[in-house]
């Protein structure tokens, strides 16, 4: 039986990985409007680009903020027994994802090469976390809220939503392919991206959000 201790400090925990992505969010959300970073196009340049910036050291925070607040939300579903094995690796691999994009900036393709390590692990880690998270919430919603469908409805049509914006990346890829041209002029990266991390950060708040006593 869960002690009234143990609920509050479960509480407590989820509430501050909730607050940890808002807050790493909307330093994300600031960049895009303070000099030097507002001239970064949110239409067509990627999130990452930030860390190209004199600003690179807030984008650092605004990653591991949502890195350490997912994390622990997770940890308190894990606690509780909510979180089955798969959707648990899947968010690791999130979680991981993300720490390893800040340890591995986003290079200048102007000047690296395409084959450069550190480059494509960077790209390897967003394309990892930003597929493991969607996944998961996905896996976890029925075991997270088996008395609330309609929190698990939530969830679920969240993390669908996630998955349509990397869809279309997948799309503009084959088209590409296909037509042997440059898949990230297909479409306004920047701005898909942007939609497919955000729709994904409320899909996770979804997730973690404490569950009521009745529930």
């Amino acid at each position: 039986m869960v002690t009234v201790p143990a609920r509050l400090t479960s509480v407590a925990v989820s509430l501050a990985g909730i607050a940890a992505l808002v807050v790493g969010a909307a330093l994300v959300l600031l960049l895009q409007v303070i000099p030097p970073t507002d001239e970064i196009s949110a239409t067509r340049r990627t999130i990452s680009e930030y860390g190209l910036s004199d600003l690179k050291w807030l984008f650092d925070i605004a990653v591991v903020l949502v890195a350490f607040g997912s994390a622990a939300g997770l940890a308190v579903l894990v606690d509780q027994r909510r979180l089955p094995v798969a959707a648990t690796i899947l968010g690791a691999l999130w979680t991981i994802g993300l720490l390893v994009i800040v340890a591995f900036p986003k290079p200048d393709w102007a000047t690296v090469s395409r084959s450069d390590f550190g480059g494509t692990l960077h790209r390897v880690a967003s394309v990892v976390a930003f597929v493991a998270l969607p996944r998961a919430v996905l896996i976890a919603s029925r075991t997270a809220f088996p008395a609330s469908p309609g929190r698990r409805w939530l969830a679920r049509v969240l993390a669908i939503v996630s998955l349509g914006w990397f869809a279309v990346i997948l799309g503009a890829v084959v088209v590409a392919a296909a037509e042997d041209g440059r898949w990230w002029t297909l479409i306004p990266l920047g701005l898909v991206e942007r939609g497919m991390a955000l729709t994904e950060l409320v899909a996770l708040g979804a997730l973690l959000a404490p569950v009521t006593a009745r529930e």
